[in-house]
C-alpha cells in the first residue's frame, strides 16, 4: 500500500481534506496520499461494505476520452490496442479490457464505456489504473490515427459507492440510477451536481462508480455520506474486498508478462475479436485459448490464520515448486486467509491439495474456484 515517493512529493485527490477531517490514516499509493483506513478499521469497513454501502475515493484513477468523427473510427482505433469488442458497444454500455503489448502481455487493464445516447457518437470514456495512467496515455496517444484524439480529464474526480444498499442510496437522489444494469452508465443530476455514473466497481458487490467535476467532489461526498447506510472506506478494505471477489490487481496479479488467458480473463475477449484478431499478441492469445496456457491464475485457501503474501512459493505435496502467490491476505467474509497466484495447469484444478510457504513454514492449502465470495452484481 505504499511507494518510495516522499510525503512532500505526493499528489492529493480533491477529497484529501475530507479524509483527514474524518481521521483517515493517509499512505502513499501510486504517487498520491490516499486513505488506507478510517478509525473504525479495515475489517469493520470491509464488513460494512458487504452489508450496507461503502464510499470510496478512487479519484487517483485516470479518466480520459477518445474523441473522433464517429463511433466506428474511435472503436477501430482502440481495438488496435485492446482485445475487446469495442465496435459492438451499445450506447451507455461499458466493457472491461486490457491494453496489450506485442507479446500479448498486459500493459494495464481498464474500463471502456460508450456514453449514453446523445453524449456524442464518436466518444469513448476510459478509466485506467493510477500507477500506469501516464504510460497508458502516452501509449494510446502514440498509436491513434489523426482523426482520433485522446483527451485527459484530470479535472474530474471519481467516487465509488459499493454494497447492497448502494442502489437505494443513489436511487433516492436520482431515481434513474437504480434502473441501470451492471456495466451500463448514464449522466445523472445528483441534487444539482452533474455526474456520469456506471453500475460497476471493484468489490464484487453491486454498486456505482461516479465521475464528477473535481470542484464538486466534496459536495457529492457529503451528499452521499449523509445517508446512514453509507460509511467511508479506505484502500485496505478495497483490497480485501477485491481479493475475496477474485479480481486481479495490476502490478501484482497481472503485468506485462501475463496474458489475459493465463489470468483467467479470456471471457473479456469477445468471439469476433478472437476470430478476427487485429490486436497486439493475437497469435499467442489464440494459441493459449486453443491449447491452454503454460500457467493459470487460481484461488488458494490456506489453512490456519496466517496469510500467504505476494511472492510466497506454492509447492506440490512432494515439495516441488509449482507456482507463486501474487496476492494474499485475510478474508474477513471468508473468515480465513485467501490468496491468488499462478500454478502450472495440472495443479490448477479446484480441490487440488498443495502447500504454500508462509513465514518459512510449509502450510497446507487447497486450490479453489474463484471468486472466494460470490459476486452480487445487478445483471
Amino acid at each position: 500500500m505504499s511507494d518510495d515517493i516522499r510525503p512532500d512529493e505526493l499528489l492529493e485527490t480533491p477529497l484529501a481534506r475530507l479524509h483527514r477531517d474524518a481521521g483517515a490514516r493517509m499512505v502513499p499509493f501510486a504517487g498520491y496520499a490516499m486513505p488506507v483506513q478510517y478509525p473504525t478499521g479495515i475489517i469493520a469497513e470491509h464488513v460494512w461494505t458487504r452489508e450496507h454501502a461503502g464510499l470510496f475515493d478512487v479519484s487517483h484513477m485516470g479518466q480520459a476520452r477518445l474523441v473522433g468523427p464517429d463511433h466506428a473510427s474511435v472503436a477501430a482505433a482502440l481495438e488496435s490496442l485492446v482485445p475487446a469488442d469495442i465496435a459492438g458497444l451499445a450506447f451507455g454500455q461499458q466493457r472491461y479490457t486490457q491494453l496489450l503489448n506485442e507479446e500479448g502481455g498486459i500493459l494495464d487493464d481498464l474500463m471502456v464505456a460508450r456514453p449514453a445516447r446523445g453524449a456524442g457518437g464518436g466518444e469513448l470514456i476510459l478509466v485506467v489504473n493510477a500507477s500506469t495512467k501516464e504510460a497508458d496515455y502516452r501509449h494510446i496517444a502514440a498509436h491513434l490515427p489523426e482523426e482520433v484524439e485522446l483527451r485527459r480529464e484530470d479535472d474530474r474526480a471519481l467516487l465509488a459507492l459499493q454494497g447492497p444498499e448502494a442502489a437505494g442510496v443513489l436511487g433516492a437522489i436520482a431515481p434513474e440510477a437504480a434502473a441501470l444494469a451492471f456495466m451500463t452508465g448514464a449522466p445523472l443530476d445528483l441534487a444539482g451536481i452533474p455526474a456520469y455514473a456506471s453500475r460497476s466497481g471493484y468489490t464484487g458487490e453491486d454498486g456505482f462508480e461516479i465521475s464528477v467535476p473535481a470542484q464538486r467532489a466534496e459536495e457529492l461526498w457529503a451528499l452521499l455520506a449523509r445517508s446512514p447506510a453509507v460509511k467511508p472506506v479506505g484502500l485496505g478494505a478495497r483490497d480485501s474486498l477485491r481479493l475475496e471477489a477474485g479480481l486481479p490487481l495490476y502490478g501484482h496479479d497481472i503485468n506485462q508478462e501475463t496474458s489475459p488467458v493465463e489470468a483467467g480473463l479470456a471471457w473479456s475477449i469477445q468471439r469476433r475479436r478472437r476470430e478476427e484478431g487485429g490486436f497486439p499478441g493475437h497469435i499467442r492469445i489464440a494459441e493459449e485459448i486453443a491449447q491452454g496456457p503454460l500457467r493459470r491464475r487460481v484461488g488458494i485457501r490456506v489453512e490456519g490464520r496466517a496469510p500467504a503474501r505476494e511472492h510466497a512459493e506454492i509447492l506440490d505435496l512432494s515439495g516441488e515448486l509449482i507456482g507463486k502467490v501474487t496476492s494474499g491476505g485475510f478474508g474477513p467474509t471468508v473468515g480465513g486467509p485467501v490468496a491468488m497466484g499462478y500454478v502450472v495447469p495440472e495443479f490448477a484444478v479446484p480441490g487440488t491439495r498443495v502447500a504454500v510457504m508462509v513465514r518459512d513454514r510449509r502450510v497446507p492449502a487447497e486450490i479453489v474456484k474463484l471468486p472466494f465470495v460470490p459476486h452480487r452484481y445487478r445483471r
